[in-house]
């Protein structure tokens, strides 16, 4: 469904971080194709899907929504990498390919704890120069939404957003962090957001050796401070104080680990961790 967003759409509010990237030419798709880790073959116009782009070890450097407008733009929403860091890297490879990587610095990303009026799903609301992404999930209703003009701040309301993104497991990854997350380690099967059966990429062939061997013994974990405490990050460790992972990502007293499924008796800087199932219903 390409067509504006209504006016009457709920009212949004900042996203502080979130950036779009903009791939615009004859090859802005191909190069796409052959860059990032999802399969782009089956995007129509209008639609999104989740993507990253990883190290040729096949670690996630980058994370975010790939919006196909028409056969020579896509837009890619990335919630923490900056648009013009993730352009810089990408233009290594551009060659002799003929497309633009474009951060779009006068595009504004907010969000609303509301189901968007007209996208629903993959399909996106597309207008001239706004877009209204479907977040909706088990976690609740919500819009992404892209415009020229900006948001009002609320740092409850982008905290909240955070902490929805974590229950429905899509991880937030700092990028001043080396990467180390393979995409099934942080189990992004759940969003549908890696192909293990198309061409080349960088990092293809570490994701699809560990799919068909079946290597990932550690999968994206939701953990909860069972005391209400904030969690800022640091190492969760076990009831005998081994290590167990790395903090992925915190919001509030949610967190995200990398462990595996039997892992109890978690703790955090001496507070308790109470595992949670992820919610479900934000693939694409």
């Amino acid at each position: 469904m390409n067509a504006n967003p209504s006016p009457d759409s709920p009212a949004a509010f900042a996203l502080p971080g979130e950036s779009v990237l903009e791939f615009r030419g004859p090859d802005a798709v191909r190069f796409a194709q052959a860059q990032l880790m999802s399969d782009l073959d089956a995007l129509l116009d209008g639609t999104w899907q989740w993507t990253g782009w990883l190290t040729p070890k096949g670690r996630v450097v980058a994370l975010g929504a790939l919006l196909r407008r028409d056969a020579e733009t896509l837009w890619m929403v990335l919630p923490d990498m900056p648009a013009a860091r993730l352009a810089s890297e990408l233009q290594r490879y551009v060659f002799r390919s003929k497309v633009k990587l474009i951060a779009r610095d006068d595009l504004h990303v907010g969000g609303a704890f509301a189901a968007p009026e007209q996208a629903q799903g993959a399909t996106a609301a597309v207008g001239d120069d706004s877009v209204d992404l479907d977040l909706s999930g088990e976690a609740g209703a919500r819009t992404l939404r892209i415009g020229t003009t900006g948001f009002p701040m609320d740092s409850d309301a982008a905290d909240r957003w955070r902490a929805c993104d974590l229950e429905q497991g899509l991880p937030r990854l700092d990028p001043a962090s080396e990467p180390q997350w393979t995409p099934q380690q942080l189990s992004l099967e759940r969003l549908r957001a890696f192909s293990v059966k198309k061409g080349c990429y960088p990092g293809q062939e570490i994701v699809a050796r560990t799919h068909f061997l079946g290597q990932a013994k550690r999968g994206l974990a939701l953990l909860e401070a069972a005391d209400g405490s904030t969690v800022m990050g640091g190492t969760i460790r076990d009831a005998e104080g081994h290590a167990v992972s790395p903090v992925v990502s915190a919001s509030g007293s949610w967190a995200l680990g990398v462990m595996a499924p039997e892992t109890a008796e978690l703790v955090l800087d001496g507070h308790p961790l109470v595992r949670r199932e992820l919610q479900g219903g934000l693939a694409r």
